[in-house]
This record gives structure tokens, C-alpha cells and sequence, in this order.
């Protein structure tokens, strides 16, 4: 019989232990994101072209209201950078912190479902940006032609970010639909029944996720997530056709 002490020992380096782990998966994260936030700054033009080409189009040019606003702004977007092109080594840190603790099919699951999650990010991301976003500013702008646009580069980033991150967590739908519909939790009829109110769902959470308050940006966000939620149906009509063969299989077994 093992001494309660030993076992009070052995439970103490098994916490230090874990959060040694921690320490070295935080420090490794800051180094990599440091290292790339510096590379990303070399670079910090073209970043910076990339980001306003869509006002460029316009012929408008980005301001800045106070002294030190520039060098931030371009601290603070090299760090963002940094952190997207440290991303890969982030998730492998996390993932050898957390892969000990997860069973075989966990392992599987999460396998499979990270590189899957951030392709869905990026892909919406990356047709916010390409497509949405240069239309949105443009009729925005344009709406407001009687004004003479002066846009700092402070609330013009804020709203890039504001108006692109929503964008990438929506393309996330599909994904979530194809989990609930393995697990049994929704299926592609109770998405069909509910459909009237998934749009309204969708119109409510377009008018909190886009950055403005106009009908414009919310009716741009609303229409690819209906897109999406048509998109999820598919996926729950596939996910459950490969249920019922499973469960055809078994019966037939038993």
C-alpha cells in the first residue's frame, strides 16, 4: 500500500511537470511569433499595400491623426502577421501539450478537424477579402460621396479586421454542421424545417458581426452565410446517408 505522502509527491511533479510543459509551449509560441512579427516587418510596405489596395483603387489615402499613430499601426499589423505566419508552430506546440491526454480517437478526430477548421478560416478570409470586402468599401464610400474621405489608418484597420475575422468564423458552419450531424444531434430535415428561422438567425448575427451599422454591410454578410447554411444541409444529408449504410451494415452482421 503506497503511502499517502508518496502519492501527494507523485501528484505535486505531476502538476510542475505539466505546467513546466506550459511554460516551454508559451515560450516557444512568444519566440515564434517575435521572430516572424520581426521578418513581417521588413516587409511591412508590401503588407501595407496588400490591406488598402482596395482604397488604392480609389484613389484615397490613409491619414494618421497623431505623431506616434504610424510606427504603432505598423508594430501592431507586423505582430498580427507574425502570429498568422507563426500560426503553424503555435498549433504544433499546443497540439504535443494536449496530444498525452487524448485517446486514440480523439487523436483522430482532432487530426482531421484542425487542418480542416483553419483551411475553412482562411478560404473565408480570403473571399471576404477578394470579393465582399473592395465592394463593401467601394459602395460604402461611394454612398458618402458628398464627403471628402479622410480615413485614419487606425479605424481603417479596425474595420478590415472587423469586417474579415466574422467572415472566416462563418465558413466554419459547414464544419460544425458535419460535427453535430455525426454525433446525431441535428439532421439535414430538422435543417430544412428550421430554415425560415435560420435566416432570421442569420440577418441578427450579420448585424452584430459586421463592424457598421448600415443595411448594406449586414445584407453583404447575411447572404454568403444562407449560402452556408444551404452548403450545411448537403453536408448533413451526406453525413446521414453514411449513418444509415453504417447502421444497415451492423444489422445485417447481428
Amino acid at each position: 500500500m503506497a503511502k499517502k505522502g508518496t502519492t501527494d509527491d507523485q501528484q505535486t511533479m505531476s502538476i510542475l511537470n505539466h505546467l513546466e510543459e506550459l511554460r516551454k509551449v508559451i515560450i516557444v509560441s512568444v519566440v515564434a511569433v517575435l521572430v516572424a512579427g520581426i521578418i513581417s516587418f521588413v516587409f511591412i510596405e508590401q503588407i501595407l499595400a496588400v490591406i488598402t489596395r482596395p482604397l488604392e483603387t480609389q484613389g484615397i489615402n490613409l491619414v494618421i491623426t497623431a505623431i506616434t499613430e504610424g510606427i504603432f499601426i505598423k508594430f501592431k499589423i507586423a505582430i498580427l502577421a507574425g502570429t498568422i505566419l507563426a500560426a503553424p508552430i503555435i498549433i504544433w506546440q499546443i497540439w504535443r501539450f494536449i496530444v498525452p491526454a487524448l485517446y486514440p480517437h480523439e487523436k483522430r478526430y482532432l487530426t482531421i478537424l484542425i487542418p480542416v477548421s483553419i483551411f475553412l478560416f482562411i478560404t473565408g478570409v480570403v473571399f471576404a477579402y477578394y470579393t465582399v470586402f473592395p465592394l463593401a468599401v467601394f459602395i460604402l464610400i461611394q454612398l458618402a460621396s458628398e464627403f471628402e474621405p479622410m480615413l485614419t489608418v487606425s479605424k481603417y484597420l479596425s474595420f478590415t479586421l472587423a469586417f474579415l475575422i466574422p467572415f472566416g468564423l462563418v465558413f466554419e458552419l459547414p464544419l460544425v454542421v458535419y460535427f453535430l450531424s455525426s454525433i446525431g444531434v441535428i439532421t439535414p430535415e430538422w435543417l430544412q424545417r428550421n430554415r425560415k428561422y435560420a435566416i432570421v438567425i442569420t440577418v441578427i448575427l450579420a448585424a452584430v458581426l459586421t463592424p457598421g451599422p448600415d443595411p448594406l454591410s449586414q445584407i453583404i454578410m447575411a447572404a454568403p452565410m444562407v449560402v452556408l447554411y444551404e452548403a450545411g444541409i448537403l453536408v448533413a444529408k451526406v453525413v446521414a446517408k453514411k449513418r444509415r449504410k453504417r447502421e444497415e451494415m451492423a444489422g445485417e452482421e447481428c
